[in-house]
């Protein structure tokens, strides 16, 4: 069995930091400027804590938006805790960042999304050891720094 970099894997790990400083930077310091987050997460994950109303209503996914209105947001290594107001009705939630799919801020025109699921869950075929096919070159998704920045 031949040792190969899990450039995915990694790939993920560096994202899920970027979010998690990004969010401690805010919890810290508050939103400068025109910066706001649009955060969609899968709301069956495990370690998702959301209202039981929400969840029903959101049954695979919800989008999240860090703007006007938040309170209580603490980042931890796992995930963050933030107070959204959802029509009046303030509601904590907790979103681990492995249940984060995209996190956007368009004021900056910055966006990340998870593509795959990480190796360690189970419904992901593990297929490090094959070569890749054609199919699989054209899904890999290459990030271009320059396609985020403002002209």
């Amino acid at each position: 069995m031949s040792r190969k970099i899990d450039y995915g894997n990694l790939m993920h790990r560096a994202m899920r930091g970027l979010i998690q400083e990004v969010l401690s930077d805010v919890a810290k310091r508050g939103l400068p400027g025109d910066h706001h987050f649009f955060i969609t997460f899968d709301t069956m994950h495990p370690d998702v804590e959301i209202a039981d109303w929400l969840s029903d209503r959101y049954p695979d996914e919800m989008t999240v938006v860090v703007q006007h209105w938040y309170d209580n947001l603490e980042v931890t290594d796992e995930g963050f805790s933030i107070t959204l107001n959802f029509g009046e009705s303030p509601e904590p939630l907790y979103i681990p960042y492995d249940a984060i799919r995209t996190f956007v801020d368009p004021s900056v025109e910055f966006g990340l999304r998870f593509e795959t699921q990480t190796p360690e869950d189970d419904e992901t075929p593990d297929t490090s050891e094959d070569e890749p096919t054609d199919a699989a070159l054209e899904a890999a998704q290459v990030v271009s720094l320059d396609s985020f920045r403002k002209h």
